[in-house]
């Protein structure tokens, strides 16, 4: 799908494209969105070897504020030509608007370029996820699994023995119900006003002592804070409507996490919230009717990609 936005690429893009992709002239090229087009904000011809200039060439041209397209070409080809980065640079201090204009114009721009030119495609909101480093780490992370740390292993290991109430995070398949706790009134009043869309985050715990889910906290929330709402020292569920774009189209969608810090909580709280998370999960989507289009879950930290998978 082209032209999600109705904006559309600019004489001097499409010529600059072209001259990218039939030599070796260009190195990078910005492309900004201005007067409701894609146009050239910069380019920056090659003097040495791909990796010799990434820093210097890229990171100037990163605004902390304004987000923007970033083509760098490799040394490497393929054949059609060279191969290329496309980088999707989307500042935490940028405005939502700009956010979401460039997230939904993305699509558009691949396809002016070609999509067969481009070999690897990163998008970041941290100057760190762009340099060179951190583009080594990314194909790092594609290349291979990344390894359990010691809490995530236990709790690999707890999953297992759960006695196959879980088989995963998000089947409904059980042999067992698990543990289902009555929700407090104050919950599930939080639980409906997520639901309508009156508040946008829901975090609830569970009360081993009255054996009961209760509220937590309502904090207005956006993916930002996410981070901050995890407790370091104790589970939670967490209920979220996760704003964005994709392909073109806005969506509001409810992600469910599960948040866990591992060695830090007992083995019995542990085995509690898993026991207990299935049943509240098929109350919010069978009884509630809120359907949640992402299930999460995280022994240390959170964080939320784009619903598209990137």
């Amino acid at each position: 799908m082209s032209h999600q936005t109705g904006i559309q690429a600019g004489n001097d893009v499409k010529e600059i494209f072209a001259s990218a992709r039939s030599g070796d002239q260009y190195r990078v090229l910005k492309i900004i969105l201005e007067s409701e087009q894609l146009t050239v904000g910069a380019t920056r011809k090659a003097s040495k070897k791909w990796d010799q200039e990434y820093d210097s060439l890229v990171l100037p041209l990163l605004d902390t504020a304004t987000p923007c397209y970033i083509l760098y070409r490799l040394d490497s080809s393929n054949n059609q030509g060279y191969e290329w980065i496309f980088l999707a640079w989307s500042p935490e201090e940028s405005t939502v608007r700009n956010k979401m204009l460039y997230a939904a114009t993305r699509a558009t721009l691949k396809k002016e370029f070609g999509g067969g030119h481009i070999k690897d495609e990163i998008f970041a909101t941290l100057m760190d996820e762009l340099n060179l480093s951190g583009y080594r780490k990314y194909l790092t992370a594609q290349a291979a699994p990344l390894p359990l740390t010691a809490a995530e292993e236990e709790l690999r290991q707890i999953k297992l023995s759960e006695v196959q109430t879980d088989i995963s995070v998000d089947t409904k398949q059980q042999t067992l119900q698990g543990v289902a706790f009555p929700i407090h009134k104050d919950a599930m009043a939080a639980l409906e006003r997520f639901r309508d869309k009156r508040i946008n985050y829901v975090q609830l715990q569970v009360d081993a002592e009255q054996e009961l889910i209760r509220l937590s906290n309502t904090e207005p929330t956006e993916v930002k804070d996410l981070p901050m709402r995890i407790p370091k020292d104790a589970a939670r569920y967490h209920f979220f409507l996760y704003k964005h774009s994709h392909e073109g189209d806005y969506l509001e969608s409810t992600v469910f996490i599960y948040s866990m810090p591992g060695y830090k909580c007992s083995i019995r709280e542990r085995m509690l919230y898993s026991s207990c998370k299935n049943p509240l999960v098929d109350m919010v989507e069978n009884n509630l009717q809120i359907e949640i289009e992402k299930k999460v879950r995280n022994s240390v930290s959170i964080r939320i990609y784009h619903m598209d998978g990137r």
